[in-house]
């Protein structure tokens, strides 16, 4: 999403070993071990070590609880809270709360500060830090409209397109916030690979050194969510008309094509196999479960629910043990394709995923009502949350997702999906 991912490439090596990406970026099969030296905080979810992913991964439980009705643990609010920078942003982990960031050496970066965005919106009560880490995210564009995983660093899709659905989510137009007259819109639609080479439609997570684009599932995943104008959480979009032949001229795309032709991409992707195939070193054929979940609330989100149909009964045969090794942000991946395909999370293939979330830290204040007909029954918590006590891996999409560049070129030259 989501992929998703939106990473640090000290991150990646720690944990290239078995095979899954969390959200946006591409995934491994485990997070970070733990330091021995080193007590977690108790209000964090997760028990591998938080330096890379910490607000990336709390972010993604906090959020995906509240969809499904939860109302989080105060503590576990009040520590993401707690690991804002004085500027504004989030950086993946900061230490000690009561020095700077600066002081600890914890850089701010798009990718945490719009995860923390788009959680402490969806909570509620927290408009001020909301706000402060919005500015924060604009002075982070780039003159080419677009962001890097941290400021100044080059765009990519990923980041650009989570920044997108944070500043959505705050009540911004960010598809048109411009930077020297350069939209992030513009920019996708220039990294959205031409319908007659290999990967049309596809974006690219950024262009190489030559300026020649590839296509990423990862990058399109999250660029048809950016494109969109959709953060993490969405439900399916309206149905398109029966066919679609991927749309290329000599005229700019639109933010709509651009989506269109990345779902049509994402759906040949998974035609056969019904999962998207891992581009990690080391992980041939295997599955990516990551970028599987957020491919499926890319469809979704675009109205393809009959081409996300097979994807997600893939997901909830497969997932829950990736899940299981991958922690708290992983969950919540699976909780998010659920929401966006109007399914149940509480019986995904027999495991009640967000029971098992909640397991990975603090237990929540109010426990969440069983789905009923496709769609969650929400405790009344919204109205009732205290200001006093409320205080959202990809571990740095935009470093990792490089590694999968180039990998899956699909075949489709101007393609009708049925």
């Amino acid at each position: 999403m989501n992929v998703r991912r939106n990473a640090a490439v000290l991150a990646a090596v720690g944990v290239i070993a078995a095979a899954a990406p969390a959200m946006a970026a591409p995934a491994t099969a485990a997070s970070p071990s733990p330091s021995p030296s080193k007590t977690l905080p108790s209000g964090l979810y997760g028990s591998a070590d938080p330096k890379y992913d910490g607000v990336w991964r709390q972010s993604l439980a906090l959020l995906a609880q509240h969809t499904v009705g939860v109302r989080p643990a105060a503590e576990a609010v009040d520590w993401l809270v707690g690991q804002q920078c004085a500027d504004g942003g989030f950086a993946a982990y900061r230490p000690d709360p009561a020095k700077t960031c600066e002081a600890t050496g914890a850089q701010a970066d798009t990718n945490s500060t719009a995860a923390a965005v788009q959680a402490l919106e969806a909570l509620g009560g927290h408009d001020g830090e909301v706000r402060k880490a919005a500015a924060w995210l604009k002075t982070a564009q780039n003159k080419d409209g677009g962001w890097g995983y941290t400021p100044g660093s080059p765009s990519d899709t990923n980041s650009t397109s989570v920044v997108i659905g944070a500043l959505a989510a705050a009540g911004e137009d960010p598809l048109q916030l411009r930077k020297e007259g350069k939209a992030p819109a513009g920019l996708l639609a220039k990294w959205s690979l031409p319908c007659d080479e290999d990967g049309g439609g596809a974006l690219a997570y950024q262009p190489d050194k030559k300026g020649k684009l590839a296509a990423n599932a990862d990058a399109t995943a999250a660029g048809v969510l950016g494109t969109l104008g959709k953060g993490f959480v969405t439900k399916a979009g309206k149905a398109p008309e029966k066919g679609y032949v991927c749309a290329d001229s000599d005229k700019p795309l639109t933010p709509q094509e651009v989506a269109r032709n990345g779902a049509a991409y994402l759906a040949d992707q998974m035609r056969d196999t019904s999962h998207l195939t891992s581009s990690l070193p080391g992980a041939k054929d295997q599955p990516d479960y990551g970028n599987t979940a957020d491919a499926v609330v890319a469809l979704a989100a675009q109205g393809w629910t009959r081409q996300a149909r097979e994807p997600y009964g893939w997901l909830v045969t497969n997932a829950v043990p990736w899940a299981k090794q991958s922690g708290p942000a992983a969950y919540a991946e699976l909780i998010f394709a659920a929401h966006a395909m109007g399914a149940d999370p509480h019986d995904f293939g027999g495991t009640d995923v967000v029971q098992a979330l909640n397991a990975t830290g603090p237990a929540p204040r109010t426990a969440t009502a069983r789905a009923t007909g496709g769609e969650t029954e929400r405790a009344e918590h919204d109205a009732g949350h205290d200001s006093g006590t409320k205080v959202w891996w990809i571990v740095g999409t935009g470093l990792v997702a490089g590694i999968g560049i180039g990998f899956l070129l699909s075949g489709r030259r101007r393609k009708q999906q049925p």
